[in-house]
């Protein structure tokens, strides 16, 4: 094996780790993919002769790239046409994936992540989600050890604050999933009221391209009536009978996936509160974010 294919074995090996690394820190699996061609890029131009640790030198790379991209894209975000939500994926449901795996790559902390500026969302991901240590993360943000454990301080407790945790169930999960696909489908307006936290958040994010809530949807009422509807009008010019529902892992958790003949229109992700019930819901259908979703592959968002 001559070196270059060592290099690019070993940039395989890692190739995962990274795009998992860059996609809580991204938010997009896109852009995400597209940081990782530039590490490798960077990766290939460097004197590997002086690396010591490969996976924290391309971890470094990588982290350094996607937020250069984070500051770059803000302003974009800060503009979009009402809320901007991550581009979902789909997982695997691995069974080595822990619930932190989970819990670290879905919409709702994603959303969360969104609210840090670049270095404490890198900081955050980094210790929280990576375990790297305050002095790994140092040499990774080219910060001092001090400043890195002040960033972590903050990040944590905005996290915290924002992104309260309740023990996951995810076969309880799993069956209010279900029961919202049957209820939503078949137009059932007491089912869903039943499966719904009294002041459920809809966000829907269409981004200008389609037609959609420009603000968060608050209340059972409101949100069972509006996903009651889905069984009786068209959506986005596709008749109901045209448009197949069904569930499947995104983002670490149950989901659903709505279907024209010929494309993805629409993913929902949920949120449950400490009884069970729906508290949030992530509705995504501008068509620019569900390219990672129409390709059918789950992504990996192992973190070991």
């Amino acid at each position: 094996m001559t070196g270059q294919d060592a290099d690019q074995q070993l940039f395989q090996q890692y190739r995962s780790l990274l795009f998992s690394v860059a996609y809580r820190l991204l938010g997009t699996a896109a852009d995400a993919e597209d940081t990782v061609q530039d590490a490798w890029i960077k990766w290939s131009a460097a004197d590997r002769s002086q690396v010591a640790d490969p996976k924290a030198y391309l971890a470094r790379i990588v982290s350094n790239l996607a937020m250069d991209r984070l500051r770059s894209t803000r302003h974009k975000r800060e503009v979009y046409v009402g809320p901007w939500l991550p581009e979902p994926i789909l997982t695997g449901g691995d069974a080595a994936e822990t619930a932190m795996d989970a819990e670290s790559v879905s919409m709702a902390m994603l959303v969360v992540l969104e609210t840090l500026s670049p270095l404490e969302r890198a900081v955050f991901v980094l210790r929280e989600v990576f375990d790297f240590s305050h002095a790994e993360i140092a040499g990774v943000v080219e910060r001092s050890e001090a400043a890195v454990r002040q960033a972590a301080h903050r990040a944590r407790e905005h996290v915290r604050s924002r992104r309260p945790r309740f023990t996951a169930d995810r076969a309880q999960q799993r069956d209010a999933t279900e029961r919202f696909l049957t209820a939503a489908t078949g137009g059932d307006m007491n089912s869903l009221m039943e499966l719904l936290s009294p002041d459920v958040t809809l966000w829907t994010d269409g981004g200008g391209k389609v037609r959609q809530a420009l603000r968060p949807v608050v209340g059972a009422s409101k949100v069972a009536t509006w996903f009651a509807a889905i069984a009786t009008v068209p959506y986005q010019g596709v008749e109901p009978a045209d448009m197949a529902a069904e569930m499947v892992e995104i983002n670490g958790g149950p989901g659903m996936v709505f279907s024209a003949p010929d494309r993805v229109i629409a993913t929902l992700t949920f949120d449950f509160d400490a009884e069970g019930r729906i508290s949030a819901i992530h509705n995504v259908a501008n068509p620019d974010k569900l390219g990672a979703v129409g390709t059918g592959t789950p992504y990996p968002i192992r973190t070991r």
